[in-house]
This record gives structure tokens, sequence and C-alpha cells, in this order.
């Protein structure tokens, strides 16, 4: 019996439109300000045994917080939209990447008073794991010239770490890939708009596979002003137990090290090594310039004391050329954590930051984008190999280790 050729033509091409269909990701607005859609809570099982699970919380000064909760099946991430899809933490087995605040809600944005205390306020909600600090400006507190809206040189307070990790998300979808490695997007935009004021935006995804001891951020800014626009982000990453005790360890291919001030100087020589808590330790903190390879990749670790559990981070040097080593290893009561901080400047207040050319423009229109890898380690073996990578990118280079701040005036 004969087959007709068109029918054959038409079974094909019936099977090849089922197979583009069974490809197509599985897309779920979660949050959407363009459609008025707001899902308080969502489910849904993916690959390897894994979740995404969203939810809103309640009581105190959490109420109305969202999260979406990830997990792939052997790591677990929690992002909250409501606070700049910040992350709160990220579990795998017996590592815990996160710390234990004095903060213990997720606390929501209408609760921050950024003024507060001089301008410390952005710390009354501070306790994720990573927070974006940015957009118009990062760092400490402290006056700043700006143009007002007459045209007039003026004066404005600018706040610890700037607004962007105190404003809900506008938009927020989960993408989950149907095809291998089915990767697990959470992807969200939070707008920083003023009238004669910045037009930012953020469009940040974070992502794993099923089964994966890793995950990776990925943010594009933009800007939509006329003008060109400053802006500012450091990728605030905030490390406790078990990663931090006494003895634990940061590598890096270390170029330079300078420290931040004069208290922190007292300590320069050992800014790689940590000490248990410490009743009334006053923060160091350390200005990294670090070493990269042939395509401005660097990787940073920080591992316990006996090498047995780690983090590594590897980014572009060329998008986040400086990194700020944070050492808060007070009493565990005050909040006993480190700061590992990529970023395009250091934490000084943008006035001081724009002198020594750490303030980037994007340009009307322009966008910029960033990418951080994270792997949590917990072989010795594997964490001798991420110590080896290191020394490689280091290449017997020397550290140019400063045992003075630099002169701000």
């Amino acid at each position: 019996m004969k087959t007709c050729p068109h029918l054959v033509f038409f079974i094909f091409y019936f099977l090849f439109c089922i197979s583009l269909t069974a490809a197509e990701p599985l897309r779920k607005t979660l949050t959407s300000v363009a459609h008025n859609v707001q899902t308080p809570n969502w489910n849904e099982k993916t690959e390897g045994g894994g979740f995404v699970r969203k939810q809103t919380l309640h009581g105190g000064k959490q109420e109305g917080v969202e999260t979406i909760t990830v997990n792939n099946g052997k790591l677990q991430v929690t992002v909250i939209p409501t606070r700049g899809m910040s992350i709160a933490e990220v579990f795998m087995a017996d590592v815990h990447l996160g710390w234990h605040s004095p903060v213990k809600e997720i606390v929501h944005p209408k609760f921050i008073n950024l003024q507060e205390r001089g301008g410390l306020g952005w710390l009354e909600g501070f306790n994720e794991w990573m927070v974006r600090c940015g957009l118009e400006f990062a760092g400490h507190p402290g006056k700043d010239e700006f143009i007002n809206n007459v045209g007039d040189k003026a004066e404005m307070d600018l706040t610890l770490h700037g607004k962007i990790g105190n404003i809900p998300a506008s938009e927020v979808e989960i993408v989950i890939e149907r095809d291998a490695p089915h990767r697990i997007r959470v992807r969200g935009r939070v707008d920083e708009r003023m009238f004669y004021g910045p037009k930012l935006e953020l469009w940040t995804e974070i992502s794993t596979e099923p089964g994966s001891s890793g995950f990776r951020i990925e943010d594009t800014i933009a800007s939509h002003s006329a003008f060109d626009q400053e802006f500012q982000i450091i990728y605030h990453a905030n490390y406790g137990p078990p990663l931090l005790e006494e003895g634990a360890r940061f590598v890096g291919a270390v170029k330079r090290v300078t420290p931040f001030n004069a208290h922190a100087a007292k300590g320069v020589q050992s800014f790689a090594s940590y000490v248990g808590p410490t009743k009334g330790f006053i923060e160091q903190v350390y200005c990294i310039e670090p070493y990269a390879d042939a395509s401005d990749k660097t990787t940073i670790m920080l591992h316990n004391a006996n090498a047995t559990k780690a983090v590594t981070m590897t980014y572009s040097v060329a998008q986040l050329p400086f990194l700020t080593l944070w050492k808060n290893t007070n009493a565990e009561e005050e909040g006993y954590v480190t700061g590992l901080e990529p970023g395009t400047g250091y934490p000084y207040n943008r006035r001081i930051e724009r002198k020594f050319g750490r303030v980037p423009k994007l340009k009307p229109g322009a966008t910029r984008s960033f990418s951080i890898d994270f792997q949590i380690l917990r072989d010795a073996n594997a964490i001798t190999k991420a110590k080896a990578d290191i020394d490689k990118l280091r290449a017997n280079r020397p550290t140019q280790t400063d045992t003075e701040p630099a002169r701000l005036d």
C-alpha cells in the first residue's frame, strides 16, 4: 500500500510542532505591576525531587513579605522579592550561607526608615545572606552634592548602602526549563526612580540546576534617563557559622589590600584570618583589588577552620573590579558575621568614591550587566583544588599590603 507523501510530511510536521511545544519552558508570573497580578502562594515540583514555592509571611514586621524558595533537590535558596530580590539564606546539607543577625524577622520595607540614627536605618532590616547596595548610591552615610529641580547645586543626605534593598520588585516570574539541564530561574525587576532624580531599573535572575551545589546571580542595570546617570552596586554577601569560626580563612588572589581606616590598619597583616566571637570587637574593613585570569575572571573563597566546608564566588573583575572584606566578629548576640562584597567600588561615601573614579556612569538608555557564580564545597579535596586554582590565578605575583588607609582628602 502506497503512503501519501503529503500525509508523511504532515505527520512529521505535527511531531515537530509537538516537540517544540514540549521544549517550551514553564513560565509563571507571580507579580506584575503591568498586568495587576499578585500571587500570594504558589507551588511547583521540579526535576530531581525539588520544588519552587512562593509564600506570603505574616506577623510582626514581616507582615506581607513575599518569599520564593527554590529547592533543586540538593540545595535550597530563598529569594525575597519584597526586599529588592535579596536572598535570605541558602542551605545545602550541613552548610548554611547566611548569618544570625539580631534582626530576626524578614522586615517589610514599610517598617524601615533609612534616615534613622544618622542614616543607618538600613540596619533595621539587615539580616539577609546577600543584599545589593545601590543603585543611585552605596556605602557609608553622609553628605553629597546634587543638582536640584531648579538647576542649582544642593546638598543631600546619603543613607547607608542606598535604597534598592528596600524596594519591592514590580515584576517577578519563575522560568523552569523543560529540557535538560532543567535550569530553574527566579527573575525580577526592581525600579529605583524619582522625578528630578534617578531613573534606574534592575533586572535580576537567580538560577540553579537540579542536583547542583551551585547557583548564579545575573543582574542588568539600565538607565532610562535622558542624561548620564551615576550608579553604584555592591553585592553584600554575608557569612556566619558554620563557615565563619575561629581559624576560618578568606582565600583570594589578592593584588592589593588597603585598610579602610586606622582601626582596620591594626589588623591588616591578618586580614585573611578570623577569630571566634569576641565581645566588643569593632568592625574591620579591607579594600581589595584581586588578580584575574586572561578572561578577567577571579575566584574568592571562604572556608571553615579545618577546610571541610567552603563557598566560592567567581565573577568578572571587568564588571566588579573592587572587593570589600568586612569582618564583624563581635559576640554572637551582636551579629557574628563577615562580608565578601564584590562591587563597582568600595563602601566609602559616594563623594569620596567619586574622587577616586569609582562611581561609574550609564549613558542614556545604556545597560551594565553583572554575574556571580557561587559554589558550595563539602569535601576537603574539592577545597584543596579550589585553593590550587586560586593560586594559579595569583601566578606567584605579589600582594601589596598597605599598612595605612588611603588618604581621602
